[in-house]
């Protein structure tokens, strides 16, 4: 029986514990969080090979039990009067469903097989003929056969075993955030621009979601209180109901913060480790964030068990599949699509969702996109 450690907890690094407890692995996940987040945006899933992979997993019934439906959000201007609306469709795929329901999901169908070890974090890693040696913050030392970085953009795997964040992450100018509120703030989802800022309210129960330009700032990622205050400055003396939004983020203590980036590295794996999801291949708000994951736990794991737990030869082949599938998270930054830098910019996207024609042909590519892989049956 190999024994791997994936690092992560949301949803590439369950998924993929789904599937290699089923091929007989021994698994351990440890996430740095106390517990699973909560919550969180809505992630979801486009097209025919998402679902079929969803399907074979055995959660697809599940995931559509849980979906948030996708509404429609309109765009309005600084009075409240309605300038375009943003199909549900276009936003939440074929499926949607917040990530914290899926990340709980995905957790319940696992924990029976497999370990996890929550509030601990991986601080070396050392590769030897025999394994990989795993020290941690807290657990002591273990050996693993493989190791798996499944823990987003800002991969703590990536960074010990490939190099500094600074050398594969690039910042697109941008920064995005999730905050609970209490409020309805108008009780329909609702977005408002001013030039390199969006603000929009999703009704009673989703967060409130901000976009705004901003060169890279220092703040630490676990600090609520940092975020708010970052926050209060970057909108400050913004209009529409934003005074009313940023004094409900005053009081929440539900905050996220993190840039608008994208992974750009030229493997996958070195050695032992490999990279999955974000960590890999993350492109913020890219809209393509779920399905890759989901995806590529599938063909990283059918290829560990196809390989009889060769890694090199299952990460070879991991690489030659899924690389031309995730050219989809090389391309576009959503920061300028959300938050518009000038005001002609701003009117342009808003036509842009006048256009059926348009609509229609941005729908097709994103499905297509999708789609772009053809995976095995394992």
């Amino acid at each position: 029986m190999r024994n791997v450690l994936i690092s992560g907890a949301s949803i590439a690094g369950p998924a993929l514990a789904h599937w290699l407890t089923r091929y007989g692995f021994k698994v351990t996940v440890i996430e740095k969080a106390p517990t699973l987040r909560p919550g969180g945006q809505a992630v979801d899933f486009k097209g025919e090979t998402h679902l079929t992979v969803l399907r074979r997993m055995g959660i697809l019934d599940d995931v559509r039990r849980l979906q948030t439906g996708g509404a429609d959000q309109e765009i309005v201007d600084a009075t409240g009067r309605g300038l375009a609306t943003i199909p549900g469709e276009f936003t939440g795929g074929a499926l949607e469903i917040k990530r914290g329901d899926l990340a709980a999901l995905l957790y319940e169908r696992t924990a029976p097989h497999c370990e996890y070890v929550f509030g601990d974090s991986i601080t070396s890693l050392t590769e030897t003929p025999g394994g990989v040696q795993v020290t941690f913050e807290r657990t002591a030392p273990r050996t693993y056969d493989l190791v798996i970085g499944a823990d987003g953009i800002h991969s703590n795997v990536r960074r010990l075993t490939f190099g500094p964040e600074s050398d594969y992450v690039r910042h697109l100018g941008y920064y995005y955030a999730l905050v609970d509120v209490e409020g309805d703030f108008g009780g329909k989802p609702q977005m408002y621009n001013e030039p390199g800022r969006m603000v929009a309210t999703g009704g009673p129960k989703a967060p409130a979601f901000f976009v705004f330009a901003s060169e890279p700032l220092t703040y630490d990622r676990y600090d609520a209180g940092q975020q708010r205050e970052l926050l209060a400055r970057a909108y400050q003396g913004m209009g529409w109901r934003t005074p009313q939004i940023m004094e409900a983020v005053r009081r929440s203590d539900s905050v996220y913060l993190d840039s608008i980036s994208q992974v750009r590295i030229d493997r996958y794996s070195q050695g032992r480790v490999a990279l999955l999801g974000d960590a890999g291949y993350g492109n913020t708000l890219g809209g393509f964030g779920s399905g890759l994951a989901v995806v590529g736990a599938y063909v990283l794991a059918g290829e560990l068990a196809a390989a009889r737990g060769d890694h090199h030869v299952a990460f070879a082949e991991y690489e030659r599949q899924f690389r031309p599938y995730a050219k989809i998270a090389k391309n576009g930054n959503a920061g300028p699509f959300l938050a518009p830098p000038t005001t002609g910019r701003m009117r342009m996207r808003n036509w842009m969702f006048k256009s059926s024609f348009l609509m229609g042909l941005m729908l097709k590519m994103t499905d297509k996109f999708a789609t772009d892989i053809t995976i095995k049956s394992y």
